[in-house]
Parts: C-alpha cells; structure tokens; sequence
C-alpha cells in the first residue's frame, strides 16, 4: 500500500512527440504547440480581467512574447536545416510532477 509521501513524490512523463520528420512536418509540429501554448495564455488572461479588470496582464504578454520569439528562432533554425536537406528528430517529454 502507497502512502500519502510516496505517491506525492512520484512523476509521469509524457511522451508527446517521438519521431524523425520532415523540416515542413517538424516545423507544423511545433507551430502547433507552440500556437497552442499562446492561446492558452491568451484565454487564461482574458478569462483572469473578466473576473478581476485591476489583474496585472503583463506575466501573460511577457510569456507570449518569449513564446512568439521562440517560434521565430526554431523557424529560422528549421529553415536553414531544410536547405542542408536533413531530416528532423524531436522528442518532447514532459514531466508532470506535484508541487512540493
């Protein structure tokens, strides 16, 4: 039998992306999550100044930004791997754990 400590301690990973693609297939790959990611930050600020219209915005405009850069650097990186003709391989492991 677990105990309250033990499971508390323990983590999952995730595999969300395990693979070879194409520089296009990575590229839309990670457009999606990284879109996905700024919408989630887009609703959860709308959703907080509904609620509380005095709430800071700017933690959600900063991780968006940060967010819409990376975008911006995995493309170029991406785009300059596509002109040498090589594939991509991506491995995306989460791991989602409880807050000590």
């Amino acid at each position: 039998m677990e105990t309250k400590e033990e499971v508390l301690v323990k983590e999952k990973l995730v595999k969300l992306v395990d693979g070879e693609f194409t520089p296009d297939q990575a590229m839309e790959i990670l457009r999606a999550l990284i879109d996905q990611k700024i919408n989630y930050h887009k609703i959860e600020n709308q959703q907080n100044w509904e609620r509380n219209h005095n709430i800071d915005s700017e933690p959600f405009f900063k991780r968006i930004q940060e967010l819409e850069e990376e975008k911006k650097n995995i493309y170029q990186y991406i785009s300059n791997l596509k002109k040498e003709g090589k594939s991509i391989e991506i491995k995306g492991v989460l791991t989602v754990k409880p807050v000590i």
